[in-house]
């Protein structure tokens, strides 16, 4: 029975200090490597307005239907852009509805930029990425847009190019992936030029 209880003495105390080890010192330590090393990553990534409010994150998408934004990948999640609800559709491609939602989208798209329709309209502007969250367009998709956003905000084409290019995240690391435009990034710069 004495030894009985020292196995239970024995487990009792290495649970504690693996709890304490686990559960308390090394996510402390984590959280401070971060907080000094990668600050701006560790808290989400945040976009904060002049005035110190939070506007969005970099690393989600927003929804934007004002024909003076560029507007966004569509979203799956939710009922649009819902961090909670983050998320594909599920549809395969033999899918009808999926063929149907992206038929429409097409039509959509090509009606609000002024495209004829025969004009190819980009992948990423009619199909919602795997999370229902992605923060960029690609820049097919930006420059197609560019000239319905300048005739709405009374701006040049040329300055407004210029913000989608300031606005551009490179491929990752430098090797893999497409480059993509930033859609909140680039929609609060084009609310700065007014």
């Amino acid at each position: 029975m004495k030894e009985f209880f020292s196995h239970i003495r024995g487990a009792v105390v290495s649970t504690l200090v693996l709890a304490a080890v686990c559960c308390g010192f090394y996510p402390l330590i984590v959280f401070g490597i971060s907080q000094v090393l990668f600050r701006d990553r560790a808290n989400g990534s945040l976009i904060t307005g002049a005035d110190g409010s939070v506007r969005g994150s970099k690393l989600l998408g927003q929804a934007f239907t004002d024909p003076k934004y560029f507007h966004p990948r569509p979203s799956a999640a939710g009922n649009g852009y819902d961090a909670s609800s983050s998320g594909g559709s599920n549809l395969g491609p033999t899918s009808k509805k999926l063929k149907d939602a992206i038929q429409e989208r097409i039509t959509l798209y090509r009606a609000e930029n002024g495209l004829n329709g025969t004009e190819p309209v980009p992948s990423d502007a009619v199909t919602a990425s795997g999370s229902g969250l992605d923060p960029h367009i690609s820049l097919r998709n930006a420059e197609l847009q560019l000239p319905r956003v300048a005739k709405t905000r009374g701006l040049s084409e040329d300055k407004i190019r210029g913000l989608v290019q300031q606005n551009t995240d490179g491929r990752d690391l430098g090797l893999f992936g497409e480059a993509g435009v930033n859609v909140l990034q680039l929609n609060l710069a084009l609310d700065q030029q007014h």
